[in-house]
């Protein structure tokens, strides 16, 4: 048996999983999970940099995370940056001086390896899969999505809309203003256009993953916070697209009263565009919710070279 830690340190989340991989029966059992909004892409689509601020944020959360790690006796930390570390010029500082106070060492991957392990995570325990499906993860900076069966991946895509993105490029008034929301909607549009072909084979089965789709799914659900129930629910169409019409007329006060995490409220306009203008674009009327990703896909990953040294 190891116990394992992984790390997804996003655009806007910093996520934390510690498991137990058994390679007798092959299987990763959830010891403990914890996220934290750091914001670490704030000012990178405009800048190019992870700024001070930012980067305070991550260490220290990551030494938060550490203590937690050694809590609950993780052997082994495998860590990863995703879309605001790929685009930021200063990331090997950023990343350097992270290792130095508090010996996490970050790896950023590419947006194809991001969308790879974030399909191993997503369906990671389910049983009885379809025959293909898709994911999609709506991050802060990229949105991913993946096709696939249970024995592996047919396409990949990582494109560069995500929540933190868009709101940053585009909303300079919450509520935005309709100008605004129209450019938001139309560059979405834009974003999926090309992939449609490829991957409009799993809209009938699409699983949706990451802080935006478990947020519309809490308030589908009329709870006022996270719960683990959330893990499979099925998120329809016509909840999103009336949680989108009472977002963007919504202020950042009013949005956190309705159920959404004060550190989301600002971006959460923008990442239910992006899940609405999917579903509409796929014509999918309804998607299952997974509360893993990214961080469960490595864990998986390492399960599986864990078998293949046994």
């Amino acid at each position: 048996m190891n116990r394992l830690a992984t790390l997804d340190i996003g655009t806007n989340t910093a996520l934390l999983l510690i498991a137990d991989l058994d390679t007798r029966s092959n299987t990763l059992t959830t010891i403990f999970n914890a996220q934290e909004i750091i914001r670490l892409g704030k000012g990178v689509d405009a800048d190019g940099n992870i700024n001070a601020d930012a980067v305070s944020r991550l260490v220290e959360c990551l030494k938060k995370y550490k203590l937690l790690i050694e809590q609950y006796g993780a052997t082994d930390i495998i860590a990863v940056g995703t879309s605001a570390l790929r685009d930021a010029k200063n990331r090997d500082e950023v990343t350097r001086l992270a290792a130095q106070e508090t010996g996490i060492h970050i790896t950023t991957i590419s947006g194809e390896e991001e969308a790879e392990l974030t399909f191993l995570g997503a369906v990671a325990g389910w049983t009885a899969l379809p025959d293909k499906f898709l994911v999609i993860d709506i991050g802060g900076g990229s949105t991913e999505l993946v096709l696939g069966t249970a024995n592996g991946i047919d396409a990949r895509a990582s494109i560069d809309i995500g929540s933190v993105r868009l709101t940053e490029r585009l909303f300079k008034h919450i509520p935005p203003l309709p100008i605004e929301f129209e450019e938001a909607e139309m560059l979405i549009n834009d974003g999926f256009a090309e992939h449609l072909p490829t991957f409009i084979a799993g809209r009938e089965s699409a699983v949706g993953v990451a802080g935006t789709t478990v947020t519309l799914a809490q308030l589908s659900k009329g709870l006022k916070t996270f719960s683990p129930d959330l893990h499979g629910y099925k998120l329809r169409y016509a909840d999103v697209h009336r949680l989108l019409d009472t977002f963007r007329h919504s202020s950042i006060d009013e949005i956190i009263s309705l159920g959404v995490d004060k550190g989301r409220a600002d971006v959460i306009t923008a990442g239910t565009l992006i899940l609405h203008q999917f579903m509409r674009l796929f014509s999918a009327k309804e998607l299952t919710v997974s509360t893993q990703g990214l961080r469960y896909g490595m864990a998986v990953k390492a399960l599986r070279q864990h078998l293949h040294q046994t």
